[in-house]
């Protein structure tokens, strides 16, 4: 744990410090630092950063609380405060703007609110994975990311809900039972997933896959369970928590400016799959229709039912799962889930490698998958944000930046392909593997003693 925390100390702080080369005095009357937005293009890491950026635009230079004032311009122009982010999100970048009146300080600002969010995942891989949390702090996406965009907070909900079903689940060795009841941990569980929706979406279709868990008795549902065998309140329960937390965290902004909250939900709805999105629409499709009114109505239609395809895949391989060994591996179908979210949405930003990174430190992914996966980030994060200036200035891209930027997001589509069809199936490390337990009956559900452990070889 002291390694891990200290690497990723390192990790966070070599990520602060190269996208802080774009900002530093001079700043003109907006508090646009002059270095902005390309630092030193001799660097290594392109410096860009979302959280730089957005200091002019969406009024948070201005201070004025997102939503509540604002809308959009029939040309999808944001005004009055409002962010194209879910409310939560909004409210860190107000928060960080706090006392800023320079897009440096508002950074620096934003980093120390994100950093320690960073520090909570690292510490509960640890606790769940021990040594394989390394492969969080240490590795490359954590340079990249940690402060480019507000993944931090969003990735520690999805982590905490695992980290709170893992503790919840696990055995008292004072009492012999479980340390909460089933129903207990996943509302727990439920709840911080919905605000993890209320920041950036994609940890509420985590509550679908823990549903199924509850539904299926969790570790200790019978092998093959009829109706009547299922605990339909306990998943009723789930859903029920997420939904009432999400309405309670949304209705506020509901209320005192619906314009504004619907406004960012309007601009996400219109934003088009184009250069900036970075998805297989774009590196794919464009090629054969062009960027045409067809093309972006293809998207439009394709993109929606080819997510929830993937989510219904991913369920299905699940169930099936569970038939053979008994339990329904939520953890499995999340990252399935979340894979073909990253695959087929018409936004693919490249910090979403810190959404799924954490199952590849949770899971036994293939080591040959991890390797590939992060050596094409790399690639991608040092040619995409190289090929944005170039473009904007009208010159020819070069071939290195093309081929960069459209081949790593053709290997990562191939990767979350083959994620969506394995993860459903791939077994979890140690210890968090040995916390997976089967109980005699419905005893996982009320807290009896466990009588039966999973066999090492099925314990997902």
């Amino acid at each position: 744990m002291l390694v891990s925390l200290l690497a990723t100390a390192a990790t966070m702080f070599w990520s602060f410090q190269t996208k802080a080369r774009c900002g530093g005095a001079p700043f003109d009357a907006d508090g646009r630092s002059a270095n902005w937005p390309s630092g030193d293009p001799g660097g290594l890491i392109p410096c860009y950063s979302d959280l730089m950026y957005l200091w002019l635009g969406r009024d948070i230079n201005n201070h004025v609380f997102p939503y509540i004032h604002g809308g959009i311009t029939g040309d999808g122009t944001l005004f009055g405060g409002v962010v194209e982010y879910p409310v939560l999100s909004g409210l860190f970048m107000y928060v960080g703007a706090i006392g800023a009146d320079t897009d440096t300080a508002f950074f620096t600002q934003s980093a120390l609110l994100l950093a320690p969010f960073g520090f909570a995942i690292t510490l509960m891989l640890a606790l769940m994975v021990r040594w394989w949390a390394l492969l969080w702090a240490a590795t490359p996406p954590l340079v990249l990311y940690s402060f480019h965009n507000w993944e931090l907070p969003v990735v520690a909900t999805a982590v905490a809900a695992i980290a709170v079903m893992t503790w919840g689940g696990s055995i008292d060795h004072a009492t012999g039972r479980r340390r909460l009841p089933l129903r207990a941990c996943a509302v727990v569980a439920a709840v911080l997933l919905a605000i993890g929706f209320c920041l950036k979406l994609y940890p509420g279709i985590f509550v679908l896959p823990l549903a199924a868990y509850v539904l299926t008795g969790g570790a200790g549902g019978p092998r093959r369970a009829g109706r009547r065998g299922l605990d339909w309140v306990g998943a009723a329960w789930v859903a029920g928590a997420a939904v009432v937390t999400v309405v309670a965290i949304q209705l506020p902004f509901m209320i005192l400016g619906f314009d504004g909250w619907k406004a960012a939900l309007t601009f996400q709805g219109r934003r088009r799959a184009d250069v900036d999105t970075n998805s297989i629409w774009y590196w794919g499709l464009r090629y054969v229709t062009g960027t045409t009114d067809t093309y972006h109505s293809i998207v439009g239609v394709a993109s929606p039912i080819l997510i929830l395809a993937g989510f219904a895949v991913a369920m299905y391989l699940g169930w099936r799962r569970y038939e053979r060994i008994g339990v329904f591996p939520w953890i499995g179908v999340s990252g399935a889930m979340l894979a073909g979210f990253m695959l087929f949405h018409k936004v693919h930003s490249p910090q979403y490698t810190l959404w799924i990174l954490p199952f590849f430190v949770l899971m036994r992914v293939r080591w040959q998958v991890i390797a590939v996966y992060l050596l094409t980030d790399i690639a991608l994060d040092l040619t995409i944000f190289r090929l944005f200036p170039i473009r904007d200035a009208g010159d020819p891209l070069p071939w290195w930046v093309l081929t960069g930027v459209a081949g790593s997001v053709w290997v990562h589509a191939v990767l979350l392909v083959y994620l969506i069809g394995t993860l459903a199936r791939t077994p979890l490390r140690q210890p968090l593997a040995s916390k997976t337990i089967r109980a005699a009956g419905p005893g996982d559900r009320t807290g009896t003693p466990t009588t039966r452990p999973v066999p090492a070889t099925d314990r997902t």
